[in-house]
């Protein structure tokens, strides 16, 4: 559960960002607020990790000790109302009800706009999509997509991908719901390249339900031009970006990963794509996890002299 709310401020830069003004009252956790004092008292870059559906903060643990040993300070917020454990998140699926991917967007920026400087931010899965549209509201000094889910303008959806979304997207009622991963589900979806054992470690050390509502919104950005799941390509603010994706991945596969490269790359940004060999979608927290942290931090290392303030 949530600690202590503390208020976001969220005016006091007087800054707006381009998805709109951010509601009024959004709080953030005391241990989140924490990790925001901490790295302004810091003269290390900031580096912002979100976390994509079915995992927690927790699952960025082994990437925040290696940044932090290149010299960086991580921050690791969670969604909303996200709970401290996987333990908790299981007792109680209900906190992941509900929430759109507009109102975890505003919820991250609200932490981001605390930061004294830009930071780089790192996301994988919907957090691969959160990043893309934070780095679009011009508050990343670089970005690193992992595995981003798709955003409106991406096209096609492949199968594999439809059968990871249809999780949710099979019931309508799901859009209100948290939905969990059978094991089943998570070994096709995340875990498929890697060994029995170390699958059924990842989901017992890390799987916990999911909202519903982003499964939906993703799957139907194409045909709202409404949508929450649409990205600021364009933003000459956005910042370096790289695009990870894993060439055996089920959930986003490379047709989608590329896709949003496609788009991403007529930025006049630096703007970069990488595929790793040999990988599901689990790359971020499976064995070899580290083999993609480094690609991300050797591609985060030609951008850490981070002095811009946000805009």
């Amino acid at each position: 559960m949530k600690h202590e709310a503390i208020a976001a401020s969220l005016n006091s830069s007087g800054n707006g960002s381009q998805g709109g003004e951010l509601a009024e009252g959004l709080t953030i956790t005391e241990h989140e607020a924490e990790q925001v004092e901490r790295a302004n008292a810091s003269s290390a870059p900031p580096v912002v990790f979100v976390h994509g559906l079915w995992l927690l903060p927790s699952s960025w643990d082994r990437w925040v000790t290696l940044f932090e040993k290149a010299g960086c300070v991580a921050l690791t917020p969670g969604w909303p109302d996200d709970p401290e454990t996987v333990s908790q998140a299981r007792e109680h699926p209900e906190v992941f009800a509900g929430k759109g991917i507009g109102e975890i967007a505003d919820y991250e920026e609200a932490i981001i706009r605390r930061l004294k400087r830009k930071p780089v931010i790192i996301g994988h899965s919907f957090g691969g999509l959160l990043t893309m549209i934070l780095a679009g509201r011009g508050l990343a000094a670089a970005s690193v997509a992992i595995s981003p889910a798709p955003f409106r303008g991406v096209l096609p959806l492949p199968i594999p991908a439809l059968r990871t979304a249809s999780v949710a997207l099979r019931n309508p009622a799901n859009w209100n719901r948290a939905v969990p991963l059978s094991y089943e589900q998570f070994r096709y979806s995340f875990a498929n390249v890697v060994g029995e054992d170390e699958a059924k470690e990842l989901y017992l050390g890390y799987s916990v339900p999911g909202a519903g509502e982003p499964l939906f919104q993703a799957a139907s950005a194409n045909l709202n031009p409404w949508s929450e799941a649409q990205v600021n390509s364009t933003n000459p603010d956005r910042g370096p970006m790289l695009i990870v994706s894993a060439d055996s991945d089920h959930t986003v596969p490379w047709a989608i990963a590329n896709a949003a490269y496609e788009k991403q790359k007529r930025n006049q940004g630096v703007t970069e794509i990488v595929k790793m060999p040999g990988r599901g979608h689990s790359l971020t927290i499976d064995a070899g996890w580290r083999d993609v942290a480094e690609k991300a931090l050797e591609f985060v290392g030609r951008f850490t002299t981070i002095t811009a303030r946000i805009a």
